[in-house]
């Protein structure tokens, strides 16, 4: 074991006798872990810090406008703004799938399983 990792060892420690680590936030309960699997292992870091700082990665936040766009056009019922929610979603639509093609996603049929998921984030 290195010096440095003796010493963290030892603020550890001393930090557990004086009780600083008593009342954390989750205290007692069991961690969260997230299954990254379907993110290429180069990626994993950066999308884990854009998603701590509540923001989504490019391709997923098209993808979360593309669903928004389509349930506006269901329920739209004047052609002028059907026409214009239309038009806007085949712009985002084409966006998606160059950027998709450009990061060698669109061969993953993993990245089209977000798509529930993003649903029910703008439901609840």
């Amino acid at each position: 074991m290195g010096m440095f990792s003796r010493m963290a060892e030892q603020k550890i420690t001393e930090a557990m006798a004086k009780g600083e680590f008593d009342n954390l936030a989750g205290a007692g309960k069991p961690l969260i872990i997230e299954d990254l699997s379907h993110v290429p292992e180069e990626l994993r870091m950066s999308y884990k810090l854009l998603k701590n700082a509540g923001i989504l990665p490019e391709e997923l936040q098209l993808q979360k406008e593309c669903v928004q766009l389509r349930d506006l056009l269901h329920a739209c019922r004047e052609a002028g703004e059907q026409q214009r929610i239309s038009r806007k979603l085949t712009e985002k639509s084409l966006r998606l799938r160059m950027l998709l093609e450009e990061r060698g996603l669109n061969t993953s049929s993993v990245f089209y399983e977000y798509e529930p998921a993003v649903r029910k984030r703008l439901e609840g």
